[in-house]
């Protein structure tokens, strides 16, 4: 009876759909219509396949790790130990609808000898079903450079978003620029180029990794940022050897609209009066992560009626940053915990004196509030005299690749190209 009870409660794992390839679930499919006879010697997962049958499907509306093996005749007391055992290295009552999963049988056993269940198309888990072993791996991956050039029409996220560039991308390079460019006030014909690589899984992007080279031109100004390690770090440096990291991110956002500046005499929307805004509003849906500009210290994480949930941070003892009207605070920030630069401390919301959901940011300098978007944060360390030689050289190969990245989308404006291949003069 017990038995009964734990696949009963197994069985009842609710799960989003789609439906196998003809529409009709494995159950209702014979067995040898969906079964391959594998080559000798042939290997799927890691695993020797030879003389195994194979059954590829993917998960249905409300299926379940039962639903998915009983056709399979494994003994429901063993689903019971492996949906047990799984849940340390992926819980079963997480498996969703059209996941891809594959079962292996033996040439002369219907009985299910692995249940392969693939997570994301970078990832799998295997279930050894006879020795209840159960691990998870990743797929064999490929990395391709991308280079990527092209002018602004009517945004960076727009404009980089149809030439396939992933938002992580769009919002590091954001972060990148972000003292050097105001992202709010582009101008069209403003020239960008970025080369990042993408990691792919069996032909499909599967994820990006960091921005490798980067440059902006905004009002025929350009902006490089170039690679190079110093004192074991590797940060972005201009072309003159200045670091572009800098104690605080530009925005507590990833790229965001600014909806609304520090202004001195602004009508308020809710209390309908002319009263001092002494923050920068983003505006963001609901739900959007919040980060710290820098890394400090949580001095307040509370609710009140007009700030709504809110955090304050103390950088140091000269800036002060907080954060108003989240949906609710992150999880385990709370007064006295550390924070890191670009670590999660809430989520954006519309909580107190708040007409729509947006992040109001506040910042503080010397205990006296100042406008954000004008303040002068100093940069971190330039490239040192001991290091000038070889950041010369870095700076000389980073040009080089810029100059050859195409700019493709200028049907109606001049190719711009203002970064020509150095000379050795230069």
């Amino acid at each position: 009876m017990a038995l009964f009870i734990v696949v009963g409660a197994i069985a009842t794992f609710q799960i989003l759909s789609s439906e196998v390839a003809d529409t009709d679930s494995i159950e209702d499919q014979p067995l040898d219509s969906l079964a391959l006879e594998a080559d000798p010697q042939t290997y799927l997962y890691g695993i020797n396949v030879t003389g195994l049958n194979i059954v590829e499907g993917t998960v249905n509306k409300n299926q379940t790790l039962a639903s998915i093996l009983s056709p399979f005749n494994v003994p429901y007391q063993i689903i019971d130990e492996i949906a047990k055992k799984s849940r340390e290295v992926f819980d079963v009552r997480w498996i969703a609808a059209n996941k891809k999963f594959t079962i292996l049988t033996p040439s002369d056993s219907s009985q299910a000898q692995f249940f392969i269940y693939e997570p994301n198309p970078a990832e799998y888990v295997v279930f050894n079903l006879d020795s209840l072993e159960i691990y998870k791996a990743e797929k064999p991956a490929e990395f391709r450079t991308k280079e990527i050039g092209g002018i602004i029409d009517r945004s960076l996220y727009v404009d980089m978003d149809e030439k396939d560039v992933s938002i992580q991308i769009i919002n590091k390079f954001a972060d990148l620029f972000g003292w050097s460019v105001d992202f709010q006030a582009l101008q069209k014909g403003d020239v960008y180029k970025v080369v990042y690589q993408e990691k792919v899984v069996d032909g499909q992007v599967v994820g990006v990794s960091g921005i490798q080279l980067a440059y902006f031109e905004h009002k025929g100004k350009p902006y490089h940022a170039i690679p190079f390690e110093q004192n074991g770090e590797l940060n972005f440096f201009d072309q003159d050897g200045n670091s572009l990291k800098k104690a605080f991110l530009r925005d507590p956002l990833e790229y965001t609209r600014i909806s609304s500046r520090y202004n001195l005499k602004r009508f308020h929307p809710v209390q309908k009066r002319y009263k001092p805004h002494l923050g920068t509003d983003y505006a963001a849906r609901t739900g959007t992560e919040i980060r710290t500009v820098g890394d400090g210290t949580v001095v307040e994480a509370r609710y009140t009626s007009a700030n709504g949930n809110y955090v304050k941070i103390k950088h140091n003892g000269t800036y002060t940053t907080q954060y108003l009207h989240m949906s609710k605070i992150g999880k385990g920030i709370k007064p006295g915990v550390r924070v890191q630069q670009g670590q999660v401390i809430g989520y954006v919301g519309s909580t107190g004196l708040a007409t729509g959901p947006h992040l109001c940011f506040r910042f503080w300098k010397n205990g006296k509030q100042e406008d954000w978007l004008k303040e002068e944060i100093p940069p971190s360390e330039p490239i040192s005299e001991a290091n000038r030689m070889a950041f010369e050289s870095k700076k000389m190969e980073s040009l080089s690749l810029l100059a050859a990245i195409k700019i493709s989308n200028s049907e109606n404006l001049a190719v711009k190209n203002s970064i020509s291949a150095p000379t050795k003069s230069e």
